[in-house]
């Protein structure tokens, strides 16, 4: 295996999410928070045929996660679980990914909403959400399932009062 892979970011995303312990956990609970994705000019001609998306498979470097840990407690439970039964932040390698609705190209700024990412995060990749490959028929959410809805709306929501 090589020693380190380098990735480079292509942009940085700005979101109003200031304080990441404030900052809604996963897209579905910062529905009506809005933000741009600020792709570097060197990238803007792999926009192209972006704008018929209605939504976006945002990659990125968790950028003030600290220190990963193999074993965390989740969000929505409280029990300790292992990192990769998880989508916590402290990751070996920190590299999250949101789904986002698309509301606008202007340039090289993308509109996004539903945005559930700290404000000035390194963006390392973009890729359309296409339901046809995306969608899983039959998937299972392992422990999550565990947890009602109510309880996941509001641990997941945190401080953040935005939203429909």
């Amino acid at each position: 295996m090589p020693e380190s892979i380098p990735l480079i970011p292509i942009g940085v995303i700005h979101s109003e999410h200031q304080d990441p312990a404030a900052t809604p956990i996963q897209p579905v609970f910062a529905q009506g928070s809005r933000g741009t994705v600020e792709l570097q000019s060197d990238y803007c001609e792999g926009l192209k045929g972006l704008d018929g998306f209605s939504h976006l498979i945002l990659l990125y470097r968790f950028h003030e996660a600290g220190k990963p840990s193999m074993t965390v407690t989740p969000f929505l439970d409280d029990e300790p679980k292992g990192v990769f039964a998880t989508r916590s932040p402290k990751r070996p390698n920190g590299i999250g990914l949101s789904i986002v609705r698309l509301s606008g190209i202007e340039g090289s700024i993308l509109k996004v909403e539903d945005l559930d990412i700290l404000d000035g995060t390194p963006l390392l990749d973009i890729k359309p959400y296409v339901p046809r490959f995306d969608l899983v028929e039959g998937a299972r959410g392992g422990w999550t399932e565990k947890v009602d809805a109510k309880t996941a709306f509001q641990r997941g929501r945190r401080g953040w009062r935005g939203g429909r």
